[in-house]
């Protein structure tokens, strides 16, 4: 998949919610728009304590057209509830609103997004942060981390701290955590260690 700028990329200067997300379904930012089924924006009510922000779409969310919908999803709501957190109270979004795939057969298997199509997607980001202005935000995973962060973030190197906002989020939100998306939970070997340290991260919040 080719990805490269085009017209569209860019959000209307507003706070609404319900006018980003219709404006980000006409989004043509990077070439992802083209294979993907719909523009997945974020979900969740427009003034949330708390600001979950993963990678990108997977394949059921594509389908769907809402975010954390798939086994991910399915994983961070459980997590969610054992960490004494109500998913209802989350805004959820990604940091790419566009499915990358690759396909094997009929399945469309995920490919991670290029760090291009990351900064193509970052003023939707910008613009969802400066409407629901949360306390926190939870940064699910590398890739959501490195878009707010910068690419020299390391999750590894600093999972589970409380981290001030760059200067170009100043105001935006009071501070942010990152931890692992919960799909990587999934794959991991030991599942239940994983899971374990993930609702730990999340009961910190």
């Amino acid at each position: 998949m080719v990805s490269h700028q085009e017209p569209g990329a860019e959000p209307p200067d507003t706070t609404s919610l319900d006018a980003l997300r219709a404006a980000a379904r006409d989004c043509r930012g990077c070439g992802l728009y083209r294979d993907a089924t719909a523009t997945v924006f974020g979900a969740g009510p427009g003034r949330a304590d708390i600001f979950a922000l993963g990678e990108q779409p997977g394949d059921q969310e594509d389908r769907r057209g809402e975010p954390f919908v798939g086994p991910a999803g399915r994983l961070l709501d459980r997590a969610l509830r054992d960490a004494g957190l109500e998913r209802d109270r989350l805004y959820l979004t990604n940091a790419v609103k566009h499915f990358k795939f690759q396909l094997r057969g009929k399945r469309r298997i995920h490919d991670k997004p290029a760090r291009s199509e990351v900064v193509a997607c970052r003023p939707w980001l910008v613009a969802e942060l400066r409407a629901v202005r949360p306390r926190l935000v939870l940064l699910l995973g590398a890739t959501a981390a490195q878009s707010v962060y910068g690419s020299s973030f390391r999750l590894t190197r600093h999972r589970g701290e409380q981290l001030d906002p760059p200067e170009e989020f100043a105001g935006m939100f009071a501070s942010a955590v990152a931890t692992v998306h919960p799909s990587a939970v999934l794959r991991a070997p030991d599942r239940g260690a994983a899971y374990d340290d993930f609702v730990a991260d999340l009961r910190g919040l």
